[in-house]
């Protein structure tokens, strides 16, 4: 069930468009700021709102990659792995965060602190290898930069 603040934030974006559907990704953005993920019951609920079916809603949901479909943790480290990103040194530095976090790609810290999410494109190409930390995006990446940037979240 939608929260009122979060039918009131959807409202506002509908006011803003000429077609419901067209504020299908702000309002599942709203969601996820309310509750960190986006559910199947929230996709059912904001589907109802904008007239369009769950399946419709979640095609929508599944394509972005910064809408996340499942619980995750409290800040979001997203590694580009894009081609200018892995020739400018992604495989070192995935594999050291990896193992700092002690998590593999999609995975979540036993503390729930930090999700690890590849991502293909981070639209940083002149600061390959790129890396985004919940809106924080840092590149170009070296090996030596991750601790002092991981101890900014913990």
């Amino acid at each position: 069930m939608l929260t009122e603040e979060e039918k009131r934030e959807i409202s506002a974006e509908l006011a803003q468009v000429e077609h419901k559907e067209a504020a299908s990704v702000e309002a599942l953005r709203i969601v996820q700021k309310h509750r960190g993920w986006v559910s199947d019951e929230s996709i059912h609920d904001v589907a109802g709102v904008l007239g369009m079916t769950p399946a419709e809603l979640d095609a929508v949901a599944t394509f972005y990659t910064f809408l996340f479909r499942r619980p995750v943790g409290r800040h979001i480290v997203q590694i580009c792995d894009s081609m200018v990103c892995w020739t400018m040194g992604y495989n070192p530095l995935h594999e050291l965060l990896s193992r700092k976090l002690g998590i593999g790609p999609g995975g979540t810290t036993q503390d729930n602190r930090f999700t690890l999410l590849p991502v293909s494109c981070l639209g940083a190409c002149d600061r390959a290898p790129a890396m985004l930390v919940d809106e924080d995006l840092y590149g170009p990446m070296t090996p030596e930069m991750l601790d002092g940037i991981l101890d900014k979240y913990r």
